[in-house]
C-alpha cells in the first residue's frame, strides 16, 4: 500500500512563507493562464509546487492577505534590561575585563552567583558591540595574498636561503639562491658562512648587471626572513629599481619556486652523502649543479625543456618540433593512440598564487 502526502513539496517560495495578496494574485493568474491553454489545474499547481487545495481556498476568499498572527512575541525567560546592565557592569570590572565569558561564568559559580549562561553572556556582549578580544592580545590581521605573473624572463625572481651541512655538528653553510620563475633559470647564487642581507645585496647587484635588468622591470619575491628585510638589501633594491614582494608569514606555498628548487638541489643523486668539508668544496659542487640544472636538466614545469632553452626563447621551436614528431607518428600508426597526443602547448605565463 502506498501513501500520498497531503502536503505540497517544493513550493517555489518555500513552505510556510508568508505571501502578500499581490504575489498570491500573480500565482493564481499564472495557473489560470496555463489552465486556459489546456493544462490541468493539478499539473499546473504541481509545477509551481502549490497544493490544489490551497489554490481553491484562495479563490473562495475575498481577502488574500495572510491571516496568521505569528508566534508569541513575549519570552518568559528573557533577560531583563536591569539584568543586562548588571552583566555589562560586571564584565567591565577590573577583575573580569580581560576574561572571556567562558571563564567568567565558572568563577561566578564558585562564588554561588549565577547571572546568565555563557552563551547568553556572549550574546549580550555582541548586542553591545563588546565581543572583541579581551586583554592585550591583538586581533589577527588579514594578510594580502601575493599574486605575481611573469610572461617573459627577468620579470619575477624568487630567492631564499637554505642550510648546507658541514663537518661540524650544528654549524652550516648558507646557500643564497636566485631563480627566474618564468624560465626556472638559476640567475645567481652564493654560498657563505653566515646569513647577512649585505651579502644578498651584493649578489643581487651582480645579477642585475649580468642580466641587464632595467629599473622598475623586475620584482624580487622572497619570504619574511630577517635577511630578506635587511636595510642594506632594501636600500640596494631601491637603488636598482627592483620591486620587493614578500610571502605571507608562515606560508611556504607563497614561495613555491625556491622551495621546489631547494628540494631538487638536496635530493638530486649527485648531492654529497657526507657534509661539505669547506666553502670551496660547497661552491665547486654547486657550480657543477648549476651547469647541469640550467643546461641539461629537462624541467617538468616548463614542458621538459631546459631552463636555458626557456630563458632564451628556444623552447617554442623545440615544442613545435616535438608536436610534429608525435603528429607524424600518429598518422603512421593511429591505433597506438586512443586519444590525443601529448600536450606540447607553449606555456605563456607563470604565476605565484594564480587566480582560481
Amino acid at each position: 500500500m502506498t501513501f500520498t502526502s497531503k502536503k505540497s513539496p517544493g513550493f517555489i517560495y518555500g513552505r510556510g512563507v508568508k505571501l502578500n495578496s499581490n504575489i498570491k494574485q500573480e500565482i493564481s493568474g499564472l495557473i489560470e493562464e496555463a489552465h486556459q491553454h489546456g493544462a490541468r489545474l493539478s499539473q499546473a499547481c504541481k509545477v509551481i509546487g502549490l497544493s490544489l487545495r490551497t489554490l481553491q481556498r484562495w479563490k473562495k476568499r475575498q481577502d488574500l492577505s495572510d491571516r496568521r498572527k505569528g508566534a508569541a512575541k513575549s519570552v518568559a525567560n528573557k533577560i531583563t534590561t536591569l539584568e543586562q546592565e548588571a552583566i555589562i557592569n560586571l564584565v567591565n570590572t577590573a577583575e573580569f575585563s580581560s576574561l572571556p565569558p567562558s571563564q567568567i561564568v565558572p568563577i561566578l559559580a564558585d562564588r554561588n552567583q549565577y547571572l546568565c549562561s555563557e552563551s547568553s553572556m556572549y550574546r549580550i556582549l555582541r548586542a553591545f558591540k563588546m565581543n572583541t578580544r579581551r586583554g592585550k592580545a591583538r586581533a589577527p590581521r588579514t594578510r594580502i595574498c601575493p599574486r605575481l605573473t611573469a610572461t617573459q624572463p627577468n620579470q619575477v625572481y624568487s630567492w631564499d636561503i637554505t642550510f648546507l651541512p658541514t663537518l661540524v655538528k650544528g654549524e652550516f653553510f648558507y646557500l643564497y639562491l636566485f631563480v627566474d620563475i618564468y624560465s626556472r633559470f638559476i640567475v645567481g647564487w652564493t654560498i657563505q658562512d653566515r646569513q647577512d642581507n649585505r651579502l644578498a645585496a651584493i649578489e643581487l647587484k651582480y645579477i642585475c648587471e649580468r642580466n641587464k635588468v632595467t629599473p622598475d622591470s623586475l620584482i624580487l619575491h622572497s619570504d619574511n626572513g630577517k635577511p630578506m628585510k635587511g636595510a642594506n638589501l632594501l636600500a640596494t633594491m631601491k637603488q636598482l629599481g627592483v620591486v620587493k614582494s614578500f610571502s605571507r608569514p608562515a606560508t611556504s606555498n607563497d614561495n613555491p619556486f625556491s622551495e621546489a628548487l631547494f628540494k631538487t638541489v638536496k635530493y638530486c643523486p649527485a648531492f654529497p652523502k657526507k657534509p661539505f668539508e669547506c666553502l670551496s668544496h660547497a661552491r665547486s659542487w654547486l657550480e657543477a649543479f648549476t651547469q647541469w640544472y640550467n643546461f641539461t636538466h629537462h624541467h617538468s614545469g616548463i614542458k621538459f625543456v631546459t631552463p636555458f632553452q626557456r630563458h632564451h626563447g628556444l623552447d617554442k621551436e623545440i615544442l613545435k618540433k616535438r608536436d610534429q614528431v608525435y603528429q607524424k607518428a600518429k598518422e603512421l600508426n593511429p591505433l597506438r593512440w586512443s586519444g590525443k597526443i601529448k600536450n606540447f602547448d607553449y606555456i605563456n605565463s607563470v604565476s605565484i598564487n594564480p587566480l582560481p
